[in-house]
């Protein structure tokens, strides 16, 4: 799995026309899942994230976790994470079908929820526009392959 997390102070999407997603402080997380991946994989993501501390503290240093500033997080999925970029045009092999990628999309949320986290959503599939007021700005990479 990999996820671009984005530090926001609000972010929306938005499904023909109408807001389907949105959230103030929090998280923005594009998740994309490979074939390989597995409901272990959407645990371990989730409990990193959850306890990852991007929040600024009384000093301004980045020491506070999702619920030290009652955050929450929209999740959009995102297939083209893993994309294949050798050519011009991009290639999308790499990234898992919906029969495989829609159950981990939905467990991914599910640890996020059992941990306590407000979570708003994309629809899979869909068309979205997505929108974000990023804060910092800070943006970081995950992937279960590395952390």
């Amino acid at each position: 799995m990999r996820a671009v997390v984005t530090r926001v102070k609000e972010a929306s999407v938005k499904i023909e026309g109408k807001i389907c997603g949105q959230i103030e402080t929090g998280y923005l997380i594009l998740l994309g899942i490979a074939p390989e991946d597995t409901a272990e994989d959407a645990t371990h993501l989730a409990e990193k994230i959850v306890h990852l501390r991007v929040f600024s503290d009384e000093a301004g240093k980045m020491n506070r976790a999702l619920a030290e500033v009652n955050g929450s997080v929209l999740v959009i999925s995102q297939f083209t994470l893993f994309a294949d970029l050798k050519k011009r045009r991009p290639g999308f092999s790499k990234a898992a079908k919906p029969e495989i990628a829609i159950p981990l999309y939905e467990e991914f949320m599910a640890q996020l929820k059992a941990r306590d986290v407000h979570v708003e959503r994309g629809e899979f599939g869909a068309d979205m526009q997505v929108y974000s007021l990023n804060d910092g700005p800070v943006t970081l990479l995950f992937d279960t392959n590395e952390v």
